[in-house]
């Protein structure tokens, strides 16, 4: 059973997500990169390069090794979601850019996976080991499962708004069941092994997922000067595409060891990300009457 929802329903199952990403886009979204070009670079060095230095800098720190440190690294390579734009909405943040940020890297990572990827696999594994991630091939399936259904969900949505609007939330609570299953799965399937898997690598994606976070909120305030795009740098940088990275680890390079750290990291970025919301809520709801009295 395991094998069947890895190798063909997880696919299809993120085909339909990321056609619920398109169905969010319009062009304007890209357009507002040119914009907002400080917010939008500002996310994308964050999400890129911020986001994968600190899970190499962890993986050192917690002394991992073979496939949890691969898992933490591919983990880091993936781009947000739209968990990141309902976050965004729910905290008062800059929804624009945070779908800017989802749209366009979303485009890129398809590349930066295969290629970072496949440096981790040489880095990470033991001589002895035999695990590869063809580039080419890796590439291709990501650009079929990631890319061409986001487009398909754009040309939906240019086509019949309405049905897009329907059917978004839909596809959202969808992607949350998967991921759910999946992780459930692959508990399952690693028996008693788990909870050695996870005492090794829970902490370091719980750190992952905390340090990102603040690091964004820090850097956005700190540079961009606005508490809403703070807030959503902070956002995409903490919420990564897990089933995305389940999908790599677990259908491309068929190795449940490898899915530990993304599993966990997706299940306590939706904690993290709604303590968050609450935290700044609450802080706007304080400085309310301050600001009213001006």
């Amino acid at each position: 059973m395991f094998e069947t929802l890895t190798q063909i329903g997880l696919p299809i199952a993120l085909i339909l997500i990321m056609a619920g990403v398109g169905l969010s886009l319009t062009p304007a979204d890209f357009q507002r990169v040119f914009r907002q070009p400080r917010g939008f670079l500002l996310g994308a060095f964050a999400q890129m390069l911020l986001l994968p230095l600190v899970a190499v800098a962890l993986i050192a720190l917690f002394k991992l090794d073979g496939e949890l440190a691969i898992g933490l690294f591919i983990l880091a390579l993936c781009p947000g979601g739209t968990t990141s734009n309902l976050y965004s909405y729910l905290c008062k943040a800059d929804v624009g850019l945070s779908v800017s940020l989802t749209a366009v890297i979303g485009f890129i990572t398809p590349i930066t996976i295969p290629l970072l990827g496949a440096w981790a696999i040489g880095y990470y594994s033991d001589a002895e080991s035999m695990l590869s991630l063809p580039v080419i091939s890796t590439w291709f399936k990501l650009m079929i499962i990631t890319v061409f259904p986001v487009l398909l969900g754009m040309a939906l949505r240019a086509k019949w708004p309405m049905f897009a609007r329907r059917a978004e939330p839909l596809i959202s609570k969808f992607s949350v069941l998967v991921l759910a299953l999946l992780i459930v799965s692959i508990a399952l399937d690693l028996g008693d092994a788990l909870w050695l898997y996870l005492a090794k690598a829970g902490p370091a994606a719980l750190t992952l997922n905390l340090l990102t976070m603040l690091l964004g909120y820090l850097l956005g305030n700190y540079l961009l000067h606005s508490e809403a795009q703070a807030r959503t740098v902070c956002l995409e940088v903490g919420l990564q595409n897990g089933t995305l990275a389940l999908l790599i680890t677990t259908g491309i390079l068929q190795n449940q060891p490898m899915s530990v750290a993304p599993s966990v990291y997706s299940l306590l970025m939706f904690v993290s990300a709604t303590l968050f919301t609450l935290l700044v809520l609450r802080k706007d709801q304080r400085l309310a009457p301050a600001i009213k009295n001006r």
